[in-house]
């Protein structure tokens, strides 16, 4: 695969990566945002940066990690718009309840504080050490293990059947 987004194949490469990466992205998005209209926009939003772009990526890992980054900063910026803060939590439970896709693990990552999801993802989901992620978020090796430590508890707590809180 061509990790260029310049030159005569610019839409060839592009929809080789589009549909490479589409599905890891969506399952990121959809740990933020929690619904699919809100995922959706996220991941589109997240190509069309890339596709304007014009990058020229060294490697697929740094593709990928160049998507990651971006969909994650997405995500938390359209959290913390003032519309998304007036939605009650009743509809983003309704909306959760509806999805399908998405299995039990999932769901609990999901309850997990933001600065969390895209560590545990990273680590568990996707198979990068925490090395990698640090490198990847632009974070202290140390921060990124401490995340993974405290997001452990998090979820071994709600497995047990209480959830604490994550600060």
């Amino acid at each position: 695969m061509n990790y260029s987004l310049s030159g005569a194949d610019k839409e060839e490469n592009f929809n080789q990566i589009y549909e490479h990466f589409v599905n890891d992205i969506y399952s990121l998005c959809f740990s933020f945002m929690k619904n699919t209209p809100d995922t959706e926009d996220a991941v589109q939003e997240t190509f069309i940066r890339l596709y304007q772009s014009n990058k020229e990526f060294e490697s697929e890992k740094h593709l990928y990690g160049w998507l990651i980054v971006t969909a994650s900063n997405l995500c938390k910026d359209q959290l913390k718009s003032w519309w998304q803060k007036r939605k009650s939590l009743d509809e983003i439970d309704d909306t959760i309840g509806r999805e399908q896709d998405i299995d039990e693990m999932m769901e609990l990552i999901m309850k997990l504080p933001d600065r969390y999801k895209t560590i545990i993802f990273l680590y568990y989901y996707e198979g990068y050490n925490s090395a990698e992620i640090a490198d990847l978020l632009h974070k202290s090796k140390g921060t990124v293990r401490w995340y993974l430590k405290k997001a452990r508890e998090l979820l071994k707590a709600e497995l047990q059947g209480g959830y604490v809180d994550g600060k």
